[in-house]
């Protein structure tokens, strides 16, 4: 099975275009990707990604509030138990914010201009070998 990602939009933001693109370009790379759509809190997104069984999720700001809002969705999902779900970000992240979302629990953050071929490549790397699909409720495979 592919390895499924969720990409959601945490907060207010009300701007979706480049989550679609990203999610569209994810599934041409293979995967199998679940849109989560427009203002999702970080706990509806860590429940979403758990019920999804992904391997990973992308988030994706342009409000300015993802040093608020990418680590609660970190946050999220280690309070349930899925803190083995990898989380990678974009959007308009200023670059001295780049190593404070890393620090959080963001393994990758992709900033305007990223080339698609690039986000494709790194997510499908990162998540080799995670075929959540075919995982039990305990992490088994079945």
């Amino acid at each position: 099975m592919p390895p499924r990602v969720l990409i959601a939009k945490p907060g207010l933001d009300g701007h979706d275009r480049g989550a679609k693109v990203v999610a569209r370009a994810l599934r041409d790379a293979g995967c199998e990707v679940i849109y989560s759509g427009l203002h999702q809190t970080p706990e509806q997104i860590a429940e979403t990604a758990i019920q999804e069984d992904v391997a990973a999720v992308g988030l994706s700001t342009l409000s300015g509030a993802h040093l608020v809002l990418f680590p609660k969705v970190v946050e999220a999902l280690a309070e349930r138990g899925a803190d083995d779900i990898i989380v990678f970000g974009g959007g308009v992240i200023p670059d001295p914010d780049i190593a404070v979302l890393k620090e959080a629990g963001i393994a990758e953050v992709f900033t305007p201009g990223t080339s698609l071929e690039t986000i494709q490549r790194w997510v499908v790397e990162h998540l080799e070998g995670r075929d959540t699909a075919e995982a039990g409720p305990e992490g088994e495979t079945a």
